[in-house]
């Protein structure tokens, strides 16, 4: 095995080699070698989660396309479907935080628009260690610019988000990154290379150096800031990646089209197997064709290559005429670079030799699945359930609370991050960020598209089941309290070492969490992605299992946002309170004798019952606001929808009306809940209503005046509340 040392350098085991030797029946070449190392890394192969993702539920009524492709679509009805799909970026935006961002967004734009839409939305996902260090300023600093930079030179509103802070991502930030783009039914392109002798089709970019073994490095553990090996990350080019986006959608309207797929990660490796695959078929690619930005680079170099905004295309042999003619006009490369073959193998020359050739299924079926050892953390048993008798005992300032979650990190005002991105470019937002979803517009229909991303990695450490229910549950929250119908998921699975079997346990029970809840809730996952290795020298991240979803307005008369409105409308909470304080963000502020570790109740079927009466009561009442419960509870939902954009306006919360057995409860985080404001004469069919369905309704304050004021205890002039959230971001 005298190519061994070179394989382990790639990534692969030994083992792993030797299972490659057995199908090939010899050993590989330096240039197999990166191809197979690529395509069997944890970025590409799903190798140690692919035996639990199968569990997800991926199939619904809307579902149109699932798992397995660039990215999901679902059916929105009128020959309309919306495609979309969120991806890691982690271990790039690390080492080089603006580009890693910024190609991050590029990477996952191009998942949508070789599927034939055009994007229309971008979201993110980000969390960062301690945001009072300046390593990680200067970590958000670039990461969001990097963000900021690609999205808005590309004409594409970043209508959403969410940020975290925890000292688990120290020395590995998170950059998750999300696309939306709306398309046709019958205007929808797939990753294939059907019809052997049909021509491949280089597209866009030249190929360079940079991004060189990037799906390898991201199994890496970086254990220090020092050695950071910087030419894995990409290069990006929005303006590049504009004209490509432009010429593709131009070409899709054209004849002829087999299969399309971008060069994401593993570059001209991953496209070519996989379409390749898709069709079972083979590809024959010949790199002394392939547009090149460095002269130099060698036949190992081409096929690692992640060089930026680069696409791979079969078209027909019958309809090439077209393809020259469109990608000059936008000043980019189209190139015949190979074509596809009978042959069942994945081949490439170089110099007129052929320097790659082994079967497709190899690469894309032939690498190990493992179903690794699982351990539950001697960290999550026994745990202890917080009660009453220790609340009582509890010395707290209720008004110092509020001042002290408002000023914190995790719950403070987060416009610093969202006016850096252009949220209004394309005319079609109709909430901005800062409420429970972003909603767009679909031009010419009356539809509106809501969005959100939600993850609380404190709920996950406790109890990664249900914590990741939570994360469903929340999304849901988000999208029916602005008027819509939960619709699909797209996740992105961040976890630590796989090979750490307490790791291992984190994430099947994750699966299992969301699992159950995108059943329940009816949202299947129909794309996603897993990031795995995400640890540093002082261990592993918490557990990350980002939501994303999208839901459907049918009507955005219907549209709702979580902001007071108009003086003396009653305040109604729907759902009731609990002592459910693990993993919430008032527990940093309060000396408790124990610590708390037990998880969050979630009653999922109660909560469904829940969201189905808020939809109802949005279509039936005239509702002013709505506002979900989430971090710091309901104290802060209340200050939250008291900060209307437009105009601050106070509100009074009855202790008595809200009929609390202790007021800490203010600041439970209990789930399903909703913050309700309306008319007194609609208040009262809502609670009519509400009796009828057996659902828990209080009238438990009055929106009005100035101050956000807590009978019998404290009144704080709102507009000073605002300056404190609004003002505490630690920029």
């Amino acid at each position: 095995m005298d190519n061994l040392p070179f394989a382990l350098e790639n990534g692969l085991t030994e083992k792993e080699y030797k299972i490659i030797i057995t199908k090939l029946s010899r050993e590989p070449n330096k240039n197999e070698i990166g191809v197979i190392a690529a395509m069997w890394s944890e970025h590409c192969s799903y190798k140690s989660s692919k035996f639990y993702l199968n569990q997800l539920p991926t199939r619904g009524k809307r579902v149109i396309q699932g798992p397995g492709e660039n990215a999901g679509i679902i059916d929105i009805g009128d020959n309309q479907c919306l495609v979309f799909k969120i991806e890691s970026h982690n271990h790039p935006s690390f080492i080089e935080p603006y580009q890693g961002a910024a190609t991050g967004v590029g990477g996952i734009l191009r998942d949508v628009f070789t599927m034939g839409a055009r994007p229309i939305a971008l979201m993110n996902s980000l969390r960062f260690g301690n945001p009072k260090k300046n390593s990680t300023k200067r970590l958000i600093k670039e990461v969001v610019s990097g963000i900021a930079g690609y999205g808005n030179c590309m004409g594409i509103p970043t209508v959403g988000g969410e940020i975290y802070f925890d000292n688990s991502y120290k020395g590995n930030p998170l950059v998750n990154a999300f696309a939306l783009g709306i398309t046709k039914k019958n205007k929808i392109f797939k990753g294939r290379a059907d019809g052997p002798g049909n021509p491949v089709f280089y597209l866009g970019a030249k190929t360079g150096k940079d991004g060189i073994k990037g799906a390898i490095m991201a199994s890496d553990i970086f254990e220090s800031e020092k050695n950071l090996d910087k030419p894995t990350v990409q290069i990006g080019d929005p303006f590049k990646e504009k004209l490509l986006l432009e010429a593709c959608l131009e070409l899709f309207n054209t004849e002829g089209i087999i299969g399309i797929q971008d060069m994401g990660a593993a570059g001209l490796t991953s496209s070519g197997s996989e379409m390749a695959s898709r069709s079972n078929n083979g590809i024959l690619l010949d790199l002394d064709k392939v547009p090149k930005r460095d002269l130099d680079i060698s036949a190992y170099e081409m096929l690692l290559s992640e060089s930026q905004e680069r696409m791979l295309l079969v078209l027909n042999k019958k309809n090439r005429k077209n393809i020259n003619k469109i990608f000059k006009k936008w000043n980019l490369d189209s190139t015949q670079i190979g074509e596809v073959i009978s042959k069942k193998n994945f081949i490439v020359k170089y110099n007129n030799k052929v320097v790659v050739d082994i079967p497709v299924s190899i690469l894309t079926k032939g690498c190990p699945i493992y179903k690794r050892p699982i351990k539950k953390p001697k960290s999550i048993k026994g745990l202890k359930k917080i009660n009453n008798a220790n609340l009582k005992k509890t010395k707290y300032d209720l008004k110092n609370l509020l001042i002290k979650l408002l000023k914190d990190e995790n719950i403070c005002s987060r416009e610093w991050i969202y006016n850096q991105f252009d949220y209004m470019v394309g005319t079609n937002t109709i909430t901005v960020p800062g409420s429970d979803s972003a909603v767009i517009r679909i031009k010419g229909t009356k539809k509106g598209v809501c969005l959100t991303t939600n993850c609380n990695s404190s709920y996950c450490n406790l109890d990664p089941n249900i914590g990741t229910s939570i994360a469903v549950a929340e999304s849901c929250r988000n999208i029916i309290a602005s008027g819509g119908e939960p619709l699909a998921i797209t996740n992105c699975l961040n976890f630590g070492n796989p090979e750490n079997s307490e790791i291992m346990w984190q994430f099947v029970e994750s699966i299992k969490g969301l699992s159950k809840a995108a059943k329940i809730f009816k949202t299947p996952v129909v794309s996603g992605n897993v990031s795995l290795y995400n640890e540093n020298k002082q261990g592993s991240i918490h557990p990350t299992p980002v939501i994303s979803m999208v839901g459907l307005i049918d009507d955005i008369k219907y549209l709702k946002n979580q902001w007071f409105k108009n003086e003396d409308d009653d305040i109604l909470l729907i759902g009731k309170l609990k002592n459910d304080f693990a993993g919430s963000q008032v527990l940093k502020y309060i000396n408790l004798k124990h610590k708390i570790t037990s998880p969050l109740t979630l009653n999922i079927k109660k909560h469904l019952e829940i969201n189905n009466f808020i939809y109802k009561i949005i279509r039936k009442f005239d509702i002013a606001s709505i506002h979900d419960i989430s971090e710091g509870g309901l104290l802060i939902a209340i200050a939250e929808s008291c900060f209307n954009p437009e105009k601050l306006i106070g509100a009074t919360i009855d202790q008595k009306m809200l009929n609390t057995d202790n007021e800490l409860k203010m600041f439970a985080e209990t789930q399903g809940c909703y913050i309700v404001s309306a008319k007194k004469s609609e208040s009262t069919k809502i609670k009519s209503f509400a009796k009828k369905n057996n659902i828990n309704v209080r009238i438990v304050g009055t929106v009005g005046g100035d101050a956000l004021s807590i009978k019998d205890s404290f009144s704080l002039k709102v507009s000073k509340l605002y300056d404190i959230w609004r003002q505490s971001f630690p920029s």
